[in-house]
């Protein structure tokens, strides 16, 4: 957790003291008067705990803090009170607040919180690194670029490589800042249910169906909806949503009447959606209505030079969650790090830092920490895997003679399994 203290405080007077009083004793202070300044500061803000007044000119920090948790911002919530307004206070605790100060704020009670706070594990919270290579800077370039726009966007890069983040980036620049970031997995989305994940239904739309649900896009209304991995949701789904790009409007499941939508997609992929118009599981029209503007994210082998940077943001964040006193990596662990190929890109290095910092025995990580030749290993035999499954498809194909039914008799799996694993692998038959 960054020690940094952002303070949300309509009295400039008592804001400059405890920005004062926290400085002395060794916190970073960051300090807005305003609740619309807030949201922006927060959306690229590091700090590691918001204390709050409840009233403010333009709004109040359980709305501040309500908003928070629609967009999923982790990080501790302290709210400042009169005796008045103790049932505010009562209501932000709902919400998630961590605790409350009383005013006149008294220093004492003001540190043991914030002590308190700064010596817990943080559990989900918000982090936020600022990469410096010139392939991720070009990316968050665009990002910035296309959000002063209502452009849809298609992110497309790698696993693991941050698709979800520079989303995020466009909709915290963006003139719907202040509204609803939905983001979606579509491939954990039932296929059955999709489209009343996104949509909604009416009470029985289907069986099952017996209320009424909003769904996913009206989650989103006047914000983004961002849609990871869209490839794979299914052809009638497709249809349904490139409605919805056409006309900004949509109809729930089994209902009748229209709904506008003023959202903005911001949709993911790690495919290559040309292939899968040509196999007729992706339609061009949404694709092209999806891609008014594409942004590619590079992996992190083409980012080595935020290798070792994102390494000790990762070891920091880990001691802290850990209750670890790992200083740094020594010089053969360093070059371990910067010649790895991280196929899994920066999940795959978080990951790794995670574990070294648990192994660790002494203050210094080693490469024995990070583990890196199991790591290799793994991958290889993975690798070795899928490349002896693809050469059983593609043989059973060949046999088949290009019949997909008879492929999947086969080899003894599914007619949908099959095409995943098309799909996954990149196999392509004439049609």
């Amino acid at each position: 957790m960054n020690n940094k203290i952002l303070i949300i405080e309509d009295n400039p007077v008592l804001s400059r003291v405890l920005c004062n009083w926290l400085e002395r004793k060794g916190w970073q202070t960051e300090q807005t008067t305003s609740a619309i300044q807030a949201r922006r500061m927060l959306a690229s803000t590091d700090a590691g705990v918001i204390l709050s007044d409840i009233r403010l000119p333009d709004g109040d920090g359980v709305e501040i803090l309500e908003w928070m948790n629609r967009e999923q911002i982790r990080i501790p919530f302290v709210v400042m009170t009169e005796y008045a307004e103790v049932g505010s206070a009562v209501r932000a605790m709902k919400l998630g607040a961590k605790d409350y100060l009383p005013k006149p704020v008294v220093p004492e009670k003001l540190y043991a919180i914030l002590n308190g706070l700064f010596q817990q594990q943080p559990q989900g919270q918000k982090t936020i690194f600022h990469r410096e290579s010139k392939r991720m800077k070009e990316a968050e370039r665009q990002a910035k670029l296309v959000a002063a726009t209502d452009l849809s966007v298609l992110v497309r890069g790698e696993n693991g490589t941050g698709k979800e983040y520079i989303a995020h980036l466009i909709h915290s620049l963006s003139r719907r800042a202040e509204q609803p970031f939905v983001p979606v997995d579509c491939g954990a989305l039932p296929k059955e249910l999709a489209a009343s994940e996104l949509f909604g239904h009416v009470r029985g739309a289907f069986t099952g169906a017996t209320d009424h649900k909003t769904g996913l896009l009206n989650e989103a209304e006047g914000g983004t909806l961002f849609l990871d991995e869209i490839g794979n949701l299914s052809y009638e789904v497709q249809a349904l949503l490139l409605r919805v790009l056409q006309e900004r409007r949509y109809r729930q499941v089994g209902g009748r009447r229209e709904t506008a939508a003023d959202v903005r997609i911001i949709a993911a992929t790690n495919e290559n959606l040309e292939h899968a118009i040509q196999e007729g599981r992706f339609r061009e029209d949404l694709y092209h209505r999806l891609n008014e503007f594409t942004i590619p994210v590079p992996t992190l082998a083409e980012c080595r030079e935020d290798i070792l940077p994102l390494a000790e943001f990762f070891r920091e964040r880990d001691n802290l969650r850990f209750g670890k006193e790992t200083t740094g990596f020594d010089a053969e662990a360093c070059k371990a790090l910067q010649n790895h190929h991280w196929t899994g890109n920066v999940r795959e290095l978080k990951n790794c830092i995670q574990q070294a910092v648990l192994l660790a025995e002494g203050d210094t990580i080693g490469v024995r920490d990070l583990n890196l030749q199991a790591s290799e290993k793994a991958c290889s035999f993975a690798l070795k895997a899928e490349n002896e499954e693809r050469k059983r498809i593609m043989k059973a194909l060949e046999a088949a003679g290009n019949n997909k039914a008879l492929a999947a008799v086969l080899l003894q799996i599914s007619r949908p399994t099959l095409y995943e694993k098309m799909k996954k692998y990149g196999i392509e038959t004439e049609k």
